[in-house]
């Protein structure tokens, strides 16, 4: 017996946190037993590799670092973030919302690799994390489809236009139109529910996404 791991995943700016918010509300507010995480988790010490890896400390390039190594840093997160904060919660049956998981490895890395590495890269994660690692694996994946140049934008809102606030990946235009088309790969290969969060060229509302997203876990 264990609980059920639901993932929003997308791009950044795409809304994840704010939809895994309201998505652990809307459950809440039906007397479901809950608990929300995301990655990467800041307030651990476990995310110490991966902060410095954003920040640009091993290098400003997102291929500074190669996607088996960048996987590993993100990975030992999760592992302590399960380990320490919701392991219990999860094999007591609750449901987890998690904003990101090994998910976003698969995305962010794979934007690094030739397209004929992806499958072997993503075979390599999910062993890697799923069964070497021993974390679950989601039950539930909804992926927030966002047009890069429109997240870009929601970015430089969220940094109140201080382009210095962004990290390597967040920075890097050329590298999100790649993340973007690994993210759709990702999403028909892996058969994720996709929530198409752009129609007529702007954002839908939070609440029509959210709407979608409460329908889609059902």
């Amino acid at each position: 017996m264990h609980g059920r791991l639901i993932v929003i995943e997308g791009l950044d700016g795409s809304g994840k946190a704010t939809q895994s918010q309201l998505l652990f509300d809307t459950l809440t507010a039906q007397g479901m037993k809950v608990k929300k995480i995301s990655f990467p988790d800041y307030e651990s010490d476990s995310s110490a590799l991966v902060r410095m890896y954003l920040n640009g400390e091993f290098g400003t390039d997102p291929n500074s670092v190669n996607p088996y190594a960048a996987s590993s840093f993100f990975a030992v997160d999760r592992y302590a973030s399960y380990s320490q904060k919701w392991k219990r919660f999860y094999l007591d049956g609750s449901i987890i919302i998690a904003d990101r998981y090994t998910t976003s490895n698969a995305i962010h890395q794979c934007a690094k690799l030739p397209e004929d590495q992806w499958d072997s890269f993503i075979d390599w994660l999910f062993n890697y994390e799923y069964k070497l690692l021993g974390i679950p694996a989601p039950d539930s994946t909804i992926y927030l489809r966002v047009d890069p140049e429109i997240s870009q934008k929601l970015i430089t809102s969220r940094y109140a236009g201080d382009e210095t606030k962004k990290d390597i990946h967040e920075a890097d235009t050329e590298y999100l139109q790649k993340a973007r088309k690994a993210a759709d790969y990702c999403a028909e290969k892996l058969g994720w529910n996709i929530c198409e969060c752009i129609r007529n060229g702007a954002m839908r509302s939070i609440e029509d996404v959210a709407a979608e997203i409460t329908t889609l876990i059902k």
